[in-house]
């Protein structure tokens, strides 16, 4: 159960104008780019679409998600529209040419809700008026509690015959006078929202509450003005305040619950800043919206500001942190050359930039998409809780009416009470908030990992995963080399070899040549360059004149590193790579070439060991590289010199036989792989979010990601089970003792709003990713 929308809807023809005339603003095309993206598949297939990210307003169940998807499916030229009742925002892909903004945002305004754009730079401040006003509604309802308690406790506590009929009349007329503020302010979001759901001939959760808080009211009401008629044998105006009390707490607290368990979303949202300093022709500075600014401005980004373009410092040093873009948790330096990233923050000084790439085109762009698009993923047992919550709520009034019929004979207020409890303790926010609530809490908590969830459904496949496929190149071993053993002709010693190799390496970019220049740094051996006339031969070698003599090698001798053949010598008999160096006098030195493997490889396939996954290689290299990484990381099956078509078969074997499988690459080389995987997962650094085709991506270095997300689904599936566990029980429980008319009207409330708040809490207990090992299947955390 969420927040209830607190804004009434509006009354007269100048406040429908202004609304209009605000949302009018939004149909200049300008202003799409700030909430909406071109969607290249869909504009190809349908002329020209647009997929805007929006954030609804007064909603605040399943059966409100139904219904907005509705309202904007119907509205001409919208192609498709998706809400999320969890996280209360919605993805509308409409046609340009066909419809504007405005006008489906309209058509959501007459359903009775709001839609603002998800970028809105005044959601934040609505947000905080909303919860501003949920709490004076909880105070007048609190306060006005305690004071009917008061007045009602004698009743219960005093022996028949100590109040007169006077005094008892005295205290149901004071009782009334105090519930008054509580029916028209407190309970007001209520009605609005039930009156809404009677205008469309709809139902939501908020019209059974409200028409159990009417009927409590009324009943009490006809008592005190008449008590001797047929409902004057009791009021419940403390069973009225005391329900409406803890609605409004539960929600209150639901609200702000809410805020923290999407706060990932909202945090990446909200990294860019408004405006920034842009440098004028004559070097001025100009404070400027930050949606104006293109490629080659110049602009100052100063400390504490956040960076609104990918780009180059031109001038100053500082530290960003790039967490929430890059997976890493701490600053790192930036100076003259390097690249920033929209979306990272500066920390420490201003400096100069040249923007590189704006809106869009940003990685940040990107991610905030991804992003969005998982927020509105509904895995499927939140469709299940969707597609019945309308029928649910039809049979909780059928439910009430029939109840109310069977007790009507005895007591006709008791008939009414049971009827409103009724009304109030089946209410199924508990039941539609126990997936979506522990799903967005897990993927919040990944992306502050650096983990990016595209598809809350792949949560649920990954908890049954048995088998975690890996690619080798870019995902278990780094791009890079490593050199490994170094053999050396008589006379020269290997610091020599060293120091020369890296000396012709300082003047090329292949990755071999800055493997060997890593390799000397470290030890310490770098020194004036010895060497005049160097050139690089692309894919072959780098070669070079002494200035020095080295080895051996008097000085004007042409030395060489790369290839045999480049180097002229014979073909060294080697089981690895290897680069060669040579000089006048033949073969000099030959440098052995390993892998990288990632420093955390071998943790990673242990953990996910231990969590009864089998693991599994399977790369493109040839055998004998493969079978050395396998042998060095402890994975028992590895496959060499394997296609895409190889490594598909193999997937497709695997599940075949029974196993659920989870594949590992680099996002774009194993694409078929990763589609035909039950869950797959990819590497981001250097991949095109919008083309990586994986259910996750992992935006930095730790490939200790993989068994973090494992933890992390098996713990989320844990939670869901209790969460739908705990709804059940609740109902089975609940609904035959309001039936019975055992459980008074502030109970159900107090029942109905504790339902919802523990589910919510429970999931909340994914927010943060303990750093421990991944529990074994069926382990419930």
């Amino acid at each position: 159960m969420s927040a209830p929308s607190l804004s009434l809807p509006s009354a007269g023809a100048a406040t429908s104008a202004r609304m209009a005339a605000g949302l009018a603003a939004l149909d200049d095309p300008g202003e799409w780019d700030a909430f909406s993206r071109r969607t290249g598949t869909e504009g190809e297939a349908t002329g020209g679409c647009w997929e805007s990210g929006v954030v609804f307003e007064g909603m605040h169940c399943a059966a409100c998600a139904l219904t907005l998807e509705e309202v904007l499916r119907a509205e001409p030229g919208v192609v498709s529209a998706s809400v999320s009742a969890a996280s209360h925002r919605g993805r509308v892909v409409w046609r340009e040419g066909q419809t504007v903004p405005s006008r489906w945002m309209d058509a959501v305004r007459r359903a009775g809700y709001q839609a603002v754009p998800a970028n809105d730079a005044l959601a934040t401040d609505r947000r905080r008026a909303e919860t501003r006003r949920m709490l004076w509604r909880w105070l007048v309802a609190g306060l006005c509690m305690m004071q009917v308690m008061m007045y009602a406790t004698p009743a219960y506590v005093s022996p028949p015959g100590d109040f007169t009929p006077d005094m008892v009349q005295l205290l149901r007329w004071a009782s009334w006078v105090l519930s008054l503020p509580v029916l028209l302010f407190s309970c007001a979001p209520f009605f609005a929202n039930a009156w809404r759901d009677i205008r469309q001939r709809r139902i939501s959760m908020d019209l059974p509450v409200a028409l159990g808080m009417a009927i409590t009211f009324a009943v009490s009401s006809l008592g005190t003005f008449e008590p001797q008629g047929v409902f004057g044998r009791e009021v419940y105006f403390d069973s009225f305040t005391m329900f409406v009390f803890f609605l409004l707490t539960g929600r209150w607290l639901e609200l702000r619950l809410r805020d923290r368990t999407a706060g990932a979303l909202e945090a990446l949202l909200n990294r860019l800043p408004d405006t920034v300093q842009r440098e004028r022709a004559d070097g001025t500075l100009e404070r400027v919206a930050v949606r104006r600014l293109a490629a080659g401005d110049i602009i100052q980004v100063l400390p504490g500001e956040g960076f609104p373009a990918d780009g180059e410092v031109l001038a100053g040093a500082t530290l960003a942190d790039e967490a929430l873009l890059t997976g890493e948790s701490r600053p790192v330096p930036r100076g003259v050359g390097d690249a920033v990233v929209a979306g990272s923050h500066n920390l420490t000084a201003a400096v100069r930039v040249r923007v590189a790439r704006t809106g869009p085109q940003t990685r940040y762009a990107e991610i905030v998409t991804l992003m969005e698009h998982a927020a509105l993923d509904k895995p499927q047992l939140a469709l299940l809780a969707d597609r019945i919550a309308r029928p649910f709520l039809l049979a909780v009034l059928a439910a009430a009416a029939l109840a109310c019929a069977w007790w009507w004979g005895r007591d006709p207020g008791q008939a009414l009470m049971v009827a409103v409890a009724v009304l109030i303790v089946t209410c199924p926010c508990a039941l539609s908030l126990a997936t979506p609530a522990a799903m967005l809490a897990s993927a919040g908590a990944l992306a502050r990992r650096g983990v990016l969830v595209r598809r809350l459904q792949a949560l649920e496949a990954l908890a049954g995963v048995d088998t975690v496929v890996f690619d080798k190149t870019g995902t278990l071993t780094r791009d890079a080399f490593v050199p490994g053993a170094i053999r050396t002709r008589e006379g020269v010693t290997v610091d020599e070899a060293l120091a020369l190799a890296a000396a012709l390496g300082r003047h090329s970019l292949h990755p071999v040549s800055r493997a060997l220049v890593a390799r000397a740094r470290r030890a310490g051996l770098e020194a004036p360059d010895p060497l005049a006339s160097t050139r690089e031969v692309p894919g072959q070698g780098v070669q070079g004149v002494l200035t020095l003599p080295v080895g051996g090698s008097p000085v004007g001798s042409e030395v060489r590193l790369g290839s045999s053949a480049y180097c002229g010598i014979p073909p060294v008999a080697t089981d690895q790579p290897a680069a060669h160096l040579a000089d006048a006098q033949g073969w000099m030195a030959s440098f052995e070439l390993r892998e990288d493997v990632r420093a955390d490889a071998r943790a990673t396939v242990q953990a996910l060991r231990e969590a009864g996954v089998e693991v599994r290689l399977l790369s493109g290299d040839a055998p004998a590289a493969v079978a050395r990484v396998a042998a060095e990381l402890g994975i028992d099956q590895a496959r060499g010199g394997c296609s895409p078509q190889d490594k598909l078969q193999a997937l497709r074997e695997a599940q075949q036989a029974g196993h659920r499988v989870a594949m590992v690459g680099d996002g774009l080389n194993d694409g078929p792989v990763l589609a035909g995987a039950h869950v797959s997962v990819a590497f981001g650094r250097a991949v095109p979010l919008a083309q990586a085709r994986s259910d996750f991506v992992v935006l930095g270095e730790a490939l200790g990601a993989v068994a973090q997300m494992l933890h992390q689904a098996r713990r989320t599936q844990s939670v869901v089970r209790q969460n739908l566990g705990w709804a059940v029980l609740y109902n089975a429980v609940s609904v035959p003792l309001a039936l019975a008319g055992w459980m008074p009207a502030w109970l159900a409330g107090l029942g109905m709003a504790a339902s919802s708040l523990l589910v919510v809490v429970n999931a909340l207990r994914l927010a943060a990713v303990p750093a421990e090992p991944v529990p074994t299947p069926g382990r419930n955390t």
